[in-house]
């Protein structure tokens, strides 16, 4: 079992574990395929990230997920100086293993699905044998949204950065792990500042920063967070549409946001690069010589035709297949990941 010197040198809880095994996780593949942009491989086989406002640390080990959970840092400077702590969390076992399920929605069966999607495509079954675990989170439906409409051509490590540095100008700091300081999710009312845009842009943003602040505002003063957090008890073509109304929000990003943030898992997130996948490998006839509305609403039509309700996740381990396939360096992973 792991021992709490694994663990990032600050001071964790202690490490906890749920039965898990590889088949139904690989946090390897679900953490760095582009799903969320808040993971880092901290050690060989272990991940800190962001999540719910707190940092975590994850790892695996034969049939079990471990993690551990850093707590909100003392603000007395001199303790700072002293090499930034972090103090122990005070969350409940319980609800920690509550968060951890539920964001990698661990309720789901996944390899009862694979077996389904393999019988139903002879072409998944191809790919998924060295792709197991590959399952969808369940994320925050605002960082979701706001790290999505990031992605318009942009690549994997150029995105994380730029939400690391959202994240670092606009989020409340949490803690600092070996002198690297943590940060959650800028919170809606964050990005709402009449300064927003202008400070976006300064960070990076280029055209998006407009995106992400005109959905900022628009949200603020329509649906508001919770509101938006309810589209999950809506259909899913009404969210997508919903969605769609959002500055910078079209339909592949509404679909990332309905598939990982807001439990629509019929949502499949078409681009050129499924769009030539549909036509080439399953010789999907589509009309056009580009990714026009109806193409891209047939596509998804077929491939949930094929692969049933859950033809998001499907699609996921496709796209995980994609990105990882011959295992490059990852400049060009993400040059793969871009050219979607």
């Amino acid at each position: 079992p792991m021992k709490l010197r694994d663990a990032p040198s600050a001071c964790p809880s202690l490490w906890r574990c749920l039965p898990c095994p590889p088949a139904e996780l690989r946090l390897d593949l679900v953490l760095s395929s582009g799903q969320s942009f808040r993971w880092w491989e901290s050690s060989p086989g272990a991940w800190t990230g962001v999540l719910g406002g707190r940092v975590w640390t994850l790892r695996q080990d034969r049939d079990r997920l471990w993690y551990t959970v850093y707590g909100e840092e003392d603000a007395h400077k001199e303790e700072e100086r002293d090499g930034c702590p972090a103090k122990a969390a005070k969350l409940d076992g319980a609800e920690t293993d509550r968060i951890l399920r539920d964001y990698f929605q661990l309720d789901v069966g996944l390899s009862a699905l694979y077996r389904e999607w393999e019988a139903a495509d002879p072409l998944f079954r191809k790919v998924a044998e060295d792709f197991p675990g590959v399952r969808v989170l369940r994320q925050d439906p605002v960082e979701c949204l706001f790290s999505f409409i990031c992605t318009s051509n942009n690549h994997i490590s150029r995105i994380t950065a730029m939400i690391e540095r959202l994240c670092q100008a606009f989020g409340r700091r949490l803690c600092c792990i070996d002198a690297r300081p943590f940060h959650a999710f800028p919170s809606l009312s964050a990005l709402t500042g009449a300064d927003a845009e202008a400070r976006l842009r300064a960070l990076g943003f280029g055209y998006r920063a407009k995106f992400v602040s005109g959905s900022a505002r628009a949200i603020a003063g329509g649906l508001g967070a919770e509101g938006l957090r309810q589209l999950r008890t809506a259909a899913y073509a009404e969210a997508r549409k919903v969605l769609c109304a959002l500055p910078g929000v079209g339909a592949k990003v509404a679909d990332c946001v309905c598939l990982l943030s807001l439990d629509k898992a019929e949502a499949v997130p078409v681009d050129t690069h499924v769009w030539h996948i549909a036509r080439q490998r399953y010789g999907v006839a589509v009309g056009g010589k580009s990714l026009t509305p109806r193409a891209y609403q047939e596509i998804g039509d077929f491939f949930r035709g094929l692969w049933g309700p859950r033809a998001g996740w499907a699609q996921a381990v496709l796209f995980c297949a994609d990105l990882h396939k011959g295992q490059e360096p990852a400049s060009s992973r993400d040059q793969a990941w871009k050219s979607r």
